[in-house]
């Protein structure tokens, strides 16, 4: 991350339209979780799903997107991360990204480093059967 908080995004990770924009929240396990513009839409879905008489369901929105950023790549392919998010994460000029499929994580590498070895093989193997892999 530079100076001004800006990350360069991997080039097959950048949309093809600079103005797309990218969702980032917060993860609770301490990354942030950014959306690629062609996920934001079903998100956005799934979140209009949640009533308003769902007071927990409410609750968790509001704490999640007090905290949230969108943002657009800018010509050079990167992305620039909020004050809130960053405090989330811990970064610092040093972040870790770290591709999900659909989405990415961005990690302090040192918050990281600990989460991976906190995960049992147990735990790696029922959530792989779960998904069929």
């Amino acid at each position: 991350m530079d100076e001004k908080l800006r990350i360069a995004l991997p080039a097959k990770w950048r949309p093809e339209s600079g103005d797309d924009t990218f969702l980032a929240l917060p993860n609770p396990v301490g990354c942030i979780t950014v959306y690629p513009p062609k996920m934001v839409a079903r998100l956005e879905e799934k979140v209009a799903a949640i009533g308003l008489g769902d007071i927990q369901g409410q609750m968790v929105l509001a704490k999640l997107f007090s905290k949230a950023d969108t943002f657009c790549c800018d010509g050079k392919g990167r992305i620039k991360i909020g004050e809130k998010l960053i405090k989330h994460g811990v970064l610092s000029n040093e972040v870790l990204l770290v591709g999900g499929g659909s989405t990415f994580n961005i990690w302090n590498p040192e918050k990281f480093k600990n989460y991976v070895q906190g995960e049992s093989s147990r735990d790696v193997a029922s959530i792989l059967q779960e998904l069929g892999l």
